[in-house]
C-alpha cells in the first residue's frame, strides 16, 4: 500500500501544472472529498492519495481537518464537511468552499476516524500538494516541516519537487529534508552516505542530532562516515559557540559602556563615588516610557521614532537633576569622600522612592519599535537587532563624548580641570561651573543610557541598581577618567564574564571578576591607561 501510494503521489507531481493548478470547481472534487467516510483505513488511505494526485491545493483543508480528527460526515446525505463543536451541535464548514454550511446535531454527523498511520499519509500528502506550491514560502515551510518529520514517505515527493525547483533557498531545504528522510528509511547505502554528506555541510545543531540518532543504528562505512561528520560539526560548532559568546561579551560590554561612560566623567573630574549614578539611568528609562505612553495615546504612527524623541528628553532630564544634585549637595562636600557616598546614595533612595509614588513598584513596558526588533542569522550565530543597535549606539555615544571633549572649549577646561583643578583655576577657568557642567553631562548620558537598556531590560525603580557596582568597575579597570580606559575596560569584562558564565554561572562569575580587578588595581593602582598631569601624579 506505501508503494502504491508514493506512486500516486510521483504520478500527481508529475502531471502537468501540479501543485500549482489553478483551483477547480469545488463540485469536481467534492465526490472525491466525500469518499474519504466510505469503507475502512485501508479505503481511507487509498482515497487521500486520490486527492493527493489530483494536485489542487483546495483539498488541503479538508486534509488537515482529517489529520486533526475534525472532518464529519453528515449521515442523511453522506456528505463531508469540517465540523466545529459548540456545545450539543456543530457548526459544518464547506471543506473545499470554507463557507458555512449551517449547523447539525450529534447525532446527525459522525466523525470521520483516523490513525497514526493514516496521518503520516496525510502528512506526506499534504507535503506533496506544498511543495509544489506557487508560492516559495510555502514550499520552504513545506520542506522543512519534513525535515523535522524525517518522513521517508516524502521522498518522491521531495525528488520531484527537486527537478522543479529553481529557488536557491527553498532547494537546499529540500535537499536537507531529503537527508534527514534517508536516514530515516532503508534506501541503500550510497543514498546513506549522500545524506550524511549533505548533513555533513549543514553543519548546525539540527544537522548534529539527526547524525547522533543515526548513529546508534548506522554499520560499516555508514557508521565510520558518520562519526567523522560528527567530529567535524562539533569543531565547527564550538568555533562559532566561540563567536557567539564573544558576540554576547561585546553586547554587555557595549551596556556596561553606556552606564559607565558618564560615572567616568563625573568620577575622573570631580572624584565623586556618585552613587545615584544609576538612578540616572533610570530616569532616562522611565522618560522613554512616557514618550511611549504619550505617542500610543496620541499619534500611534511616531511610535517608531520614538527612540529618537525620548533622546534629548532623557538627556536633558538626568541632566538637569544632575546638575541639581551637584549644585545642592556634592559642592557643599568636595574633599569628604565618605560624606559624599553616603548623600548620593541618599539621594539614589529619594529618587527611587519618588519614583515608586509616581510610576508604581511593578515594571513598565517600553516597546522595541519595528526596527530594533527581530533577528537574523550570521553562520550558526543569532544576532538580534536591538543588541546591534545598542552596540552601535554606545560606540557612537563614545564618540561624540571624545569630540567634544578634545574639539571643544568645554573638553578643553574639563581636560584641564581633571589633570591640574588649581592650576585651571589660577588660569581663570571657574571651576565650579566646570564641575556642575560636567555633572550634568555624565548625568546626561545616563539618561540616555537608560534610553537603551529599557530596550533589553525591565523598567522598574530598581533599574540603575543593577549597573552601579559594574559601572564602578569598569571605571576603575580602565583608568579612572580615561574614556580609552572605560572602552576597553567595559569590552573586555564583558567578553570575560560572557565565557566564565557557561563554567561558573552568572553571580560566581562576577564575582571572579571582581576578584580580578582587585588583584589587578593591587599591581596597577591607576588603572589600565593612567591619566597623565601634576594633579594627578601627586
Amino acid at each position: 500500500m506505501t508503494l502504491i501510494r508514493n506512486l500516486l503521489l510521483v504520478l500527481a507531481l508529475l502531471m502537468p501544472g501540479a501543485g500549482m493548478a489553478q483551483s477547480q470547481d469545488p463540485e469536481t472534487l467534492r465526490p472525491l472529498v466525500n469518499d474519504l467516510a466510505k469503507g475502512k483505513f485501508a479505503e481511507t488511505e487509498k482515497q487521500i492519495g486520490v486527492l493527493a494526485a489530483t494536485g489542487n491545493p483546495d483539498v488541503v483543508p479538508a486534509l488537515e481537518a482529517l489529520s486533526g480528527g475534525d472532518l464529519f460526515v453528515r449521515k442523511s446525505d453522506a456528505q463531508v464537511f469540517i465540523g466545529d463543536r459548540d456545545g450539543k451541535i456543530y457548526r459544518l464548514i464547506d471543506p473545499l468552499t470554507l463557507q458555512s454550511a449551517g449547523e447539525a446535531g450529534r447525532r446527525e454527523v459522525s466523525k470521520i476516524r483516523v490513525n497514526n498511520s493514516l496521518r503520516r499519509v496525510i502528512r506526506s500528502a499534504l507535503g506533496s500538494l506544498t511543495l509544489m506550491a506557487a508560492d516559495p514560502k510555502v514550499r520552504l515551510d513545506a520542506a522543512n516541516a519534513i525535515f523535522k518529520a524525517e518522513d521517508p514517505d516524502a521522498i518522491p515527493a521531495l525528488d520531484t519537487a527537486l527537478l522543479a525547483e529553481s529557488d536557491a533557498r527553498v532547494r537546499k531545504a529540500m535537499e536537507r529534508a531529503r537527508a534527514a528522510a534517508v536516514l530515516n528509511s532503508d534506501l541503500p547505502e550510497p543514498e546513506i552516505l549522500s545524506a550524511i554528506s549533505t548533513l555533513e555541510n549543514m553543519g548546525n545543531r539540527d544537522a548534529l542530532s539527526l547524525l547522533i540518532g543515526f548513529q546508534a543504528k548506522a554499520k560499516g562505512a555508514a557508521l565510520q562516515v558518520t562519526e567523522t561528520a560528527i567530529t567535524r560539526i562539533e569543531k565547527t560548532l564550538a568555533a562559532w559557540d566561540a563567536a557567539q559568546n564573544v558576540w554576547y561579551g561585546l553586547s554587555l560590554g557595549s551596556v556596561l559602556l553606556l552606564a559607565a561612560i558618564g560615572l567616568a566623567i563625573t568620577f575622573g573630574v570631580m572624584g565623586v563615588i556618585n552613587m545615584a549614578h544609576g538612578e540616572m539611568v533610570m530616569i532616562g528609562a522611565y522618560v522613554t516610557f512616557v514618550v511611549q505612553e504619550l505617542i500610543r495615546t496620541s499619534a500611534p504612527g511616531l511610535f517608531d521614532y520614538s527612540l529618537f524623541i525620548a533622546l534629548p528628553l532623557a538627556f536633558l532630564a538626568s541632566g538637569l537633576v544632575g546638575v541639581g544634585i551637584e549644585r545642592g549637595i556634592i559642592r557643599w562636600l568636595y574633599g569628604r569622600p565618605l560624606e559624599t557616598l553616603l548623600a548620593t546614595w541618599g539621594v539614589s533612595l529619594i529618587l527611587q522612592q519618588a519614583v515608586r509614588s509616581i510610576f508604581g513598584p511593578t515594571n513598565r513596558e517600553v516597546g522595541n519599535p519595528d526596527w530594533m526588533s527581530g533577528a537574523f542569522e550570521l553562520g550558526q550565530m543569532t544576532i538580534t537587532y536591538n543588541r546591534m543597535w545598542i552596540l552601535l549606539f554606545a560606540l557612537l555615544v563614545f564618540a561624540g563624548l571624545m569630540l567634544v571633549l578634545k574639539k571643544t572649549p568645554f573638553g578643553l577646561y574639563t581636560r584641564a580641570v581633571t589633570q591640574n583643578r588649581r592650576m585651571a583655576a589660577s588660569m581663570g577657568i571657574r571651576t565650579p561651573w566646570i564641575d556642575a557642567l560636567t555633572f550634568g553631562l555624565g548625568s546626561g548620558i545616563a539618561g540616555i543610557a537608560g534610553v537603551a537598556l529599557s530596550q533589553i531590560d525591565n523598567v522598574s525603580p530598581n533599574l540603575g541598581q543593577s549597573y552601579i557596582i559594574d559601572s564602578f568597575m569598569v571605571v576603575v579597570f580602565g583608568g579612572v577618567g580615561n574614556l580609552w580606559g572605560t572602552l576597553v575596560g567595559a569590552m573586555t569584562l564583558g567578553v570575560v564574564n560572557k565565557f566564565l558564565e557557561p563554567y561558573a554561572g552568572a553571580v560566581l562569575a562576577k564575582i571572579l571578576l571582581l576578584v580580578f580587578i582587585i588583584l589587578f588595581i593591587q599591581k596597577r593602582p591607576r588603572g589600565l591607561f593612567a591619566l597623565k598631569g601634576r594633579a594627578v601624579d601627586a
